[in-house]
């Protein structure tokens, strides 16, 4: 599903991806830690695509995405890859409903279709009757689910995220973690999860290791 090869990465002077070489299976759930500077998030922005290595290359469902340009880069990332960030990053002025349908829409998807699909994952988190609410009406758990949905609208190949339970409390923590494996088990996503929580770590099915811009006991 993705595979990673002899990925460098530097910002000015300081070089934060030392030669990463990584392949992740189709349906895995894979958790990425390590002390704060490792490159974890670095990492993840290439193999999500927004953002590129000085040198080699990224491979994600069988496409080689450093070899796109821009608009073919931005359709890809648009079709291929949900994102769920630490602070979901919904849009106040837009309901539940409406924060899910966005990446359908600007993927060309019809409004009716994309909203069937929206009803359909926000029922599936639980959501269904707070379709209607605007991000500052729904609890932290919630808008996380939310963003979960929104990532999913388009059905990609993986789904990437940084931090996702860092701002919940413990019992939607728990909830949000046992939510991706139940999403990989009925829909057959692959998870790539940059985490400091060690209890999420522990129950993916890969744990890698990173520090000082390098894989520690890579397998």
């Amino acid at each position: 599903m993705i595979q990673l090869t002899d990925i460098h990465k530097s910002f000015g002077a300081l070089e934060v991806l030392k030669g990463i070489d990584l392949e992740i299976a189709k349906g895995e759930v894979v958790s990425i830690v390590g002390p704060s500077g490792a490159g974890k998030t670095t990492l993840l922005q290439i193999m999500g695509t927004l953002d590129r290595a000085d040198c080699g290359s990224v491979v994600i469902n069988g496409t080689d995405v450093s070899r796109l340009g821009q608009k073919a880069l931005a359709r890809f990332r648009n079709q291929q890859i949900g994102f769920v960030f630490q602070f979901h990053q919904l849009l106040p002025e837009f309901t539940a409903l409406e924060n899910v349908m966005i990446p359908g829409l600007i993927g060309g998807r019809s409004r009716k279709e994309t909203r069937r699909r929206a009803e359909e994952l926000l029922a599936f988190m639980g959501l269904g009757e707070r379709a209607d609410h605007k991000p500052s009406e729904l609890s932290g758990g919630e808008k996380q689910r939310v963003a979960v949905a929104r990532a999913l609208i388009n059905d990609p190949a993986v789904v990437m995220a940084d931090e996702p339970s860092g701002s919940l409390d413990s019992a939607n923590k728990a909830e949000l973690h046992r939510l991706f494996f139940d999403l990989r088990d009925r829909l057959g996503q692959t998870f790539v999860i940059v985490t400091h929580d060690e209890e999420l770590a522990r129950t993916t099915d890969r744990t890698i290791h990173l520090r000082d811009g390098k894989i520690e006991n890579p397998r």
